[in-house]
Parts: C-alpha cells; sequence; structure tokens
C-alpha cells in the first residue's frame, strides 16, 4: 500500500516538474536536433517520473521532527549480507521442509531485498537503451544513484531532521548496484523490440531540416526574451526612452545583417533568416509588418471604435465583439504558424526562416 501511495505523491508532483523542465528541454532539442521527437519525449519524462518514484519512496513517509528525537534505532549498518542472516533468522524457511519455503518468500525480509533489486532495475534498462551507457558505467551509475539515496537517508533528509529516520544500510547499495546490472541484462534482450536511438537520432534530424511552425514561435518568444533582457539590462544605465527602438534594430536588424542573417535566437535554434538583396530592407520591412499585423492595425481598429459616440450599452455589447474578434484573429493566426503556412508579412517582405540542422 506504501508503494502506491508514494507513486501517486510522485504523480501529483510530476506535473509541476514536468512544467520547469519543458521549456529548457525545448530548446535543447531544438538546438540539437531541430525537432522535438515523440518518442524521445516519452523516454525522457517518464525517466524522470521514474527517478522521483524511487527517490518519494527513498524519503517517504516523513516522520514528525518530534517522533524523529526519540528514535533509538542504529544509524548505519556496514556489515555485508547481513539481508542473508536477517532472511535466516526471521523467515520461517527450513530448507528440508518445501511447505515453509512460500512463507519465507511472503516475509518482509524477502521482499524487502528484492524490491531493492527491482527499484534499479529500470534504471539500467533506460540507460542501456537511450543512453547507450555500456555494463561499466551502469554498475558505477548505479552504485552512485544507491549512494545518493543512503546519503540522503544518513543525513536525516539533508538535515533537514536531527538524525537518520532510515538506516543507511550497505546492502542497500549492493543490491541497488546488482538491480541496475540485472536492468542491463534484460534491455540487452528487449532493445530489439523498440527503435534505436540511432533511428530516434536519424528521425529527429531529418524533421529539423524543416522548421515547424511550433519551432517559429520558440524563435519568436527566445527572440524578445533576449531582446527584453537586454534592453532591461543597458536602460539601467542609460535611461532613454530611445534606447529600446535602438536595440530593437541592433538586435533584429544590424546583427543578424553582419551574422549570417542570425540573431542569437536564431542562432541557438539553428535557424537562418535567409532573404535576397538587401537584406537590412527586407528584415525591417518583416518587422514593420509583423508589428502591423499583430499590434498597430488590430488596436488601432478597436482605439477608433471607442471614439464612435455610441449607446453605452451597445458600445459595450460591440467592444466584446471586437474582442473576440481580436482573439479569433490571433488564434487563426497562431494555427497558421502551427501549420506552416507563410503569413502575409513573410510574403511580403521576402524572408524565410530555413534550417541550418545538418544530419
Amino acid at each position: 500500500m506504501i508503494y502506491l501511495t508514494t507513486f501517486k505523491t510522485a504523480l501529483l508532483c510530476f506535473p509541476l516538474v514536468a512544467f520547469l523542465i519543458t521549456i529548457p528541454f525545448i530548446l535543447i532539442q531544438y538546438h540539437k536536433y531541430g525537432s522535438i521527437n515523440k518518442i524521445r519525449v516519452f523516454i525522457i519524462y517518464s525517466f524522470i517520473l521514474y527517478l522521483m518514484t524511487i527517490y518519494f519512496l527513498v524519503i517517504l513517509p516523513l516522520p514528525s521532527i518530534d517522533e524523529v528525537k526519540t528514535m533509538t534505532s542504529p544509524k548505519i549498518q556496514l556489515i555485508p549480507f547481513s539481508f542473508i542472516t536477517d532472511f535466516v533468522k526471521e523467515t520461517p524457511l527450513i530448507i528440508t521442509r518445501p511447505n515453509t519455503y512460500l512463507k519465507a518468500l511472503c516475509h518482509s525480509s524477502f521482499y524487502t531485498v528484492l524490491f531493492n533489486i527491482v527499484m534499479t532495475i529500470p534504471f539500467g534498462m533506460y540507460l542501456r537503451y537511450y543512453f547507450k551507457c555500456n555494463l561499466r558505467q551502469i554498475f558505477i551509475d548505479s552504485f552512485l544513484l544507491s549512494l545518493f539515496f543512503e546519503l540522503t537517508q544518513l543525513s536525516g533528509l539533508y538535515f533537514m531532521y536531527p538524525r537518520p529516520y532510515r538506516l543507511f544500510d550497505v546492502d542497500d547499495l549492493m543490491l541497488n548496484t546488482i538491480g541496475g546490472v540485472v536492468g542491463y541484462s534484460i534491455m540487452g534482450k528487449l532493445k530489439r523490440l523498440f527503435p534505436t536511438r540511432e533511428e530516434i537520432d536519424r528521425k529527429s534530424f531529418e524533421a529539423g531540416k524543416v522548421v515547424s511552425g511550433f519551432r517559429r514561435i520558440t524563435l519568436f518568444y527566445l527572440d524578445f526574451i533576449i531582446y527584453s533582457f537586454l534592453t532591461g539590462i543597458i536602460s539601467i544605465f542609460l535611461k532613454y526612452s530611445i534606447v529600446k527602438y535602438v536595440i530593437f534594430i541592433l538586435y533584429f536588424i544590424i546583427i543578424p545583417c553582419h551574422w549570417n542573417s542570425r540573431t542569437i535566437g536564431s542562432n541557438f535554434l539553428k535557424i537562418k533568416l535567409e532573404t535576397s538583396r538587401h537584406r537590412a530592407f527586407h528584415l525591417f520591412l518583416r518587422w514593420f509588418l509583423i508589428y502591423l499585423y499583430y499590434v498597430r492595425i488590430p488596436f488601432g481598429i478597436i482605439s477608433l471604435f471607442s471614439l464612435i459616440n455610441l449607446d453605452i450599452s451597445i458600445k459595450m455589447i460591440l467592444m466584446v465583439i471586437l474582442w473576440i474578434c481580436l482573439f479569433l484573429f490571433y488564434w487563426i493566426s497562431i494555427v497558421k504558424v502551427l501549420k506552416n503556412q507563410t503569413l502575409i508579412y513573410d510574403r511580403l517582405s521576402k524572408v524565410q526562416l530555413v534550417s541550418t540542422i545538418k544530419s
């Protein structure tokens, strides 16, 4: 029951962790491959969920500090293979009596040992399948993972408690390490059932040769985050309203003209803004048209409409309709970008977003 409760806790916490890593994950995938592969997403996020689950199994349930203060149990167990002695002492196993075998296997001293092995089997499987680790690497990494868990317990959850509330056990180090090695062996038999890491990478590179709609949106926000950051820093020292316009021209027009049609953001995402001759003119025209398309014209219409002299109730209804239309306009524009359709400002400015990814 405690294992099920712990897994539920991991599931509840997973969305928050997934949210925190999603943006870095997207940026890294676009930087490295130019695309986001669904199989890779499943592997990475399931691996994170697995690590969260076994971590919570190590630290949960959390006792109260007062309860820990009264504990007198041992903190460290450094005698190897004590689990064998415990199994013999605590279980009703009698070698000459087969009817005692099942009771012995159902005893906590057996399934605790079994659990410590099973806990790290997926770790070895993930490392061999996706991370391409050999047996030696998996042996070391499994040992280090187990050592991290044992030190977490020994430190009283990083000194949040006055003493350890769980035992640092050398047997756990051994069993967890064995589990990783077992996982390595199991994946050796199963890996032919799954696409290889090389196949996943190849498909990712192939997809990355075309700038997808979501990659375009990611570039748009990344560039503006970098631009906003630079503007904020420089505005601390130069308190002029014109600063943001100068930085805009510098970042989106001058730098691409002298850096092979790339901004800082597009260079990171492996995208080039390709134009014909007169690069500066076409880049300026593109951003001017984007400003008109998304800002000046839509909000200009709303501003003009607000000046019309109408009955207040009618005016409110029409304003709501206008804002709904504006929302639909932005939504349709996003859908068009996601479908990789060329929008009017790209057609008129003759600027193409070209991927620089090479397999």
